[in-house]
Order: C-alpha cells, then structure tokens, then sequence
C-alpha cells in the first residue's frame, strides 16, 4: 500500500485506489472546485478588482505553483536521496508540491489580511480561534462538495500533509498557527501517525510550498507596488531612513514569531543591513532600466524575473541537526542566512509600503466595519438561520453537534470574495430599496 495515495473517507477512515496518477485526480478536483474560483475574487494586497493589472489569491497561487514545481523538478535531479527517500516525508514529487500551492490560501477570506485579522477577533470573543491555514482543511475536508461525496474534496496524503506547513493542533498551548482540532483529530494527526512523522516537522514538500510563497510574496508584491506607484524608483525613495527604521520594526515585531535568520543580530546591523538591501536594489533597478530602453513596465518584468530566479536557484535540502531534513536557500553546502534576510527585507518593504499605506488603511477600516456587521446578522442563531443559504443551515443540522452556529457563520463569511461581501452587506444595511434579484 502506497501511504502517499491514501484518502481519508468521511468516516476519518483511510482508503487508497489503485488508479493511475492520483495526483491528478487531486489537481482537478482543486481546480474545479468553488473554492479555487472564488480566489479570482479576494485580496492579494490591494482589492480584488482595483485594476486588472494587480494580482489576486487567484494569480498569486497560480504564480506560487509555478515555481513550486519547476523547484522540486530541480531539486529531484539535484538530489539523489529524494528518488529513493527513507521516509515518505522525505519525498518531493513536483505534482504533489503544484497542488498544494495551489491549495494553500483557500482559506483565506475577503480583504486579504485585514480579514483574517477581524475574523480571528469576533471569534476568539466566543472561545474560538480564526486562522487561514487552519481554514483551509476545513475547506478540504468538509466544506467543498465534489461528486459522490458531501464531504471535503478527499485528497491523498501526500498533498493534504504537504498544505499542512505548521503541523500543529490550534488548541495546542503556545500555538497561533496550525489545525483546527475537528480536522487534526478527524484527520491530519492520524496520517501523520501512518507516516511517522516527526513531532511538529513539515514534510520536504510542504517547506518547498511554504518557501516558494516566501519567493513570491517578496517579488511579486513589489511588483504590484511599483506598478500602483506605491515604492518610487527613486534615490529619495530608498535612500529615506524612515523606510529602513519601518522595515526593522516590522522584522522585530513579525507576529509570525522571530526569525531565525536575525538570530544574534542587533538593531544597529539589521538596520545597516536594510539599507544595503535597499541601495542594492535601487542599483539593480537603474541598471535594468537602462538595458530595458527606459521602459518601466519591462523593466519591472525583468527585475521581477531575476529576483525569482535567483531565489529558486538557491533553494536546497539540508540536515536540520535533530534527524530530520529543512528546504532552505543553500549555497556552498551552507545554510544561505544573507539570502533569508534578503528576502525578509524584501516581503517587508512590500508590506510598510502597500498595506501600511494609508489610503489601503483606509479600505481596510472600511472592510473592518462591514466584515463586523455581517458577522453580528449572521452569528446569531436564530437570526442567521433566516439570512443563510438553506444549505448552509440544512449542512449545519445534518451534523449538529459537530461545531458551533458561529463557527458555520465563520465559514460562511470566509468563503465570500470581496465583492460578494460587499453585496451581501449593501442588502442588509444600505439605505435603499432592496431587491431578491
């Protein structure tokens, strides 16, 4: 029996089919589902719909599963211990590491961060945490529909461990990212027992998927931002020590936790560090801009695409020193530390300058108010089981017990894009005459 290609059944049960190309069973039934469309329509940075330029969830996944694959295709020529691994862990198989890039922010609701962020607060007033990754076994495992099934999309294991990059229960002490505890128990914890997993290790596959949106965001992103006008090639732009002194904030106050890369590393030579980076790429920028013929837009193409290249041509396989194996920047043998903080740098600069904007401030306060008062109609029992969908309420009362009413207007919430959510709240409160069209 293959333990990558088990399927849990509804039951929590494991099965395995013996077809050809599992894998791209579950690639299809991603690409198919609701799910996977609805992120055409949710933040990236700036609002689904701004321009047709920006990126989504939609894109950004697409661009991440991109370079996922052609990643792992490297690496498996790379490295000869991957075609024959000691530990299904240890395996990096190009298809399994496309799906789960491309599953790795369905969870995520409207309005980009600032959602999550307003979720998790109403929620946790009620004893209940909300977290996107977490978000997105629900989505998996329960929530979507597929054919012959009322369940979840029943992907392999391989791909729902290779999504599951902080391998955690959320009702762990100590833990902010992870599993909800119906999915860890109902599923996650019991493939990872099958395959002998260590202690809150992620699979090679499921470091590359991570590492692989780390690329993207700090590329990407920027891109975005140049093109909004929002990071100015120019000296006075880079060169401002007000920029440098934001992105250490930012690198020392990460609510993801501390960085390993900065370990050791005091404020004076992370901010020296900073502007290095900045000037760097400043430096780069004219450069190209020259070669490109003074053209902005293929200017950005190219720096985009060299930024891209030389972070996936670093990334390699090391021993983590505790018996197991981390995906990592490598160069000579080494683990790449300048590179990590490099990009760190770079993710961070796309953050002070898009999201910390203040007209992007604005929309988020906007977005804050509106997520709040649908939450209010929907959190209500008696009240939501009228503003619902019927099969949202039929769902709930088939598995009654499961979960609680506000954890199923969680769900609710978190599967609208920012254009429905913007619908939904004009028919409840604006101020004018509705219709049922």
């Amino acid at each position: 029996m293959d333990v990558r290609k088990i399927r849990l059944d509804e039951g929590g049960k494991t099965q395995t089919s013996e077809a050809r190309d599992e894998y791209e069973k579950d690639y299809a039934r991603l690409v198919q589902s609701p799910a996977f469309r609805r992120l055409q329509g949710k933040s990236q940075v700036f609002g689904a719909g701004t321009g047709d330029y920006y990126r989504t969830r939609l894109t950004h996944s697409l661009e991440v599963s991109q370079i996922a694959r052609e990643s792992a295709r490297r690496l498996h020529r790379s490295y000869p211990m991957l075609r024959k691994p000691e530990h299904p862990g240890l395996m990096m198989e190009p298809e399994v590491v496309e799906c789960a890039a491309l599953a790795h922010d369905l969870g995520h609701p409207p309005f980009g961060h600032k959602g999550e962020e307003v979720l998790h607060r109403l929620l946790s007033k009620r004893g209940m945490p909300y977290e996107g990754n977490a978000q997105n076994f629900r989505i998996l495992m329960f929530l979507e529909k597929r054919a012959g099934s009322d369940s979840g999309l029943d992907l392999t294991a391989a791909v729902l461990l290779a999504i599951n990059k902080y391998p955690h229960c959320l009702n762990e002490p100590g833990v902010a990212k992870g599993v909800y505890e119906m999915e860890w128990e109902g599923g996650i914890r019991k493939l990872r027992e099958l395959w002998g997993m260590p202690k809150g290790r992620a699979t090679l596959e499921a470091q590359l998927m991570d590492l692989c949106d780390d690329i993207a965001y700090s590329t990407h992103d920027i891109e975005d931002g140049i093109r909004a006008g929002k990071i100015l090639m120019s000296p006075g732009f880079f060169e401002d020590d007000r920029l440098a002194e934001l992105i250490v904030q930012e690198i020392e106050n990460d609510p993801s936790g501390p960085n390993r890369a900065w370990d050791g590393i005091g404020r004076e030579r992370k901010t020296a560090m900073v502007k290095r980076v900045l000037a760097d790429y400043y430096e780069q920028w004219t450069a190209v801009f020259r070669e490109a013929g003074r053209e902005p837009s293929r200017t950005r193409r190219e720096m985009k695409a060299r930024w891209v290249g030389l972070f996936a041509s670093r990334v390699g396989i090391l021993d983590d020193g505790e018996g197991w194996k981390r995906v990592s920047f490598v160069r000579e043998g080494a683990e790449d530390m300048e590179l990590l903080r490099t990009m760190e740098i770079l993710k961070k600069l796309a953050w002070v300058t898009l999201i910390k904007d203040f007209r992007v401030q604005r929309l988020q306060k906007r977005s804050e108010i509106m997520l709040t008062r649908l939450w209010e109609a929907f959190s209500d029992r008696e009240t939501g089981k009228l503003l619902l969908p019927p099969d949202w309420v039929e769902s709930y009362e088939r598995q009654q017990g499961s979960w609680p009413w506000e954890r199923l207007a969680a769900d609710y919430i978190a599967g609208m894009t920012d254009a429905y959510a913007e619908k939904v709240y004009t028919e409840l409160f604006a101020s004018r005459s509705g219709s049922i069209y």
